[in-house]
Order: C-alpha cells, then structure tokens, then sequence
C-alpha cells in the first residue's frame, strides 16, 4: 500500500475519521517557513522543533505525544504549497522525507521503545502535486 494518497474531494477525508489528521493548508504555506509554523502547530510539534527538514524528519520518526496510533498529514491547497519558495526542490525534499519516513513507520519494531504509529500522507489533487510524485516515483493511490 502507497504511503501517500491524493483525493478530490474533501468528502474522502471521511474515510480516516480513526485516524488523527494535521492538516496544513497549500495557501497558508507557500514558504518552508509558513509550512514549518502550519506542521508544528498542526502536529502540535514539541517546542525544540528546529524548523528545518532534518528537525521535521526527526519529530515525525517519533510522534510519542501523539495518543492515536493512526496519523495522517493533509495536504490542502497544493497548487499552492511551497510555490513560493525559492529553491523549487525544497517541496521534493519534503515529499520524499515524508515517504520515508512513512515507510520507516511500517516496519518499525515495537521492541525498539516506540509505540507504532500508521503514518500516511493524504494530498489534495493538483496537476503540479501529481507530476511530482510521478516523476520522484513516489507511489500514491488516487481516491
């Protein structure tokens, strides 16, 4: 199963009514730093979280503060996400950071101390959002 999903219509997002959703809306975060201020609030992100990619990959191998074993990111408004930004590959970083570490959460070994969390990213259709998923080959099924 593809850790990203990309949906139509906000109806879809009634299939993962179980799971705990942070969504960051494309229009409020067309800069790194307006994605990093929308995540840390969304994921209710610990106050050491340093607004950088590494900072974000590190909090989202962990979630321990978060109850919920199901934990979805949703991405709304996508067209516009990162488009302001100025170096245009920080939105391919972000994405492929996601992936893996949505892929690290399923063969997460409860042993290591870590309660497993289903991670899954559920992105809002674009043109722009799906060419960069195809062309990064990052797997996604459509809903």
């Amino acid at each position: 199963m593809p850790n990203f999903t990309v949906f139509t219509t906000n109806q879809t997002l009634n299939e993962f009514k179980n799971y705990q959703l942070a969504t960051v809306d494309g229009a409020k975060a067309q800069t790194l730093a307006a994605f990093y201020t929308e995540i840390k609030r969304e994921l209710e992100l610990p106050d050491y979280f340093a607004n950088n990619l590494d900072s974000l990959d590190e909090m989202i191998n962990d979630l321990e503060w978060i109850e919920n074993e199901n934990v979805a990111i949703v991405f709304k408004n996508t067209g516009l996400l990162l488009a302001g930004e100025k170096k245009p590959n920080k939105l391919i970083d972000m994405l492929n950071l996601l992936d893996a570490t949505a892929e690290d959460w399923k063969w997460l070994d409860e042993e290591d101390g870590y309660r497993k969390k289903n991670f899954i990213v559920l992105i809002e259709h674009s043109p722009r959002i799906v060419k960069i998923l195809e062309r990064e080959e990052i797997a996604f099924d459509e809903i």
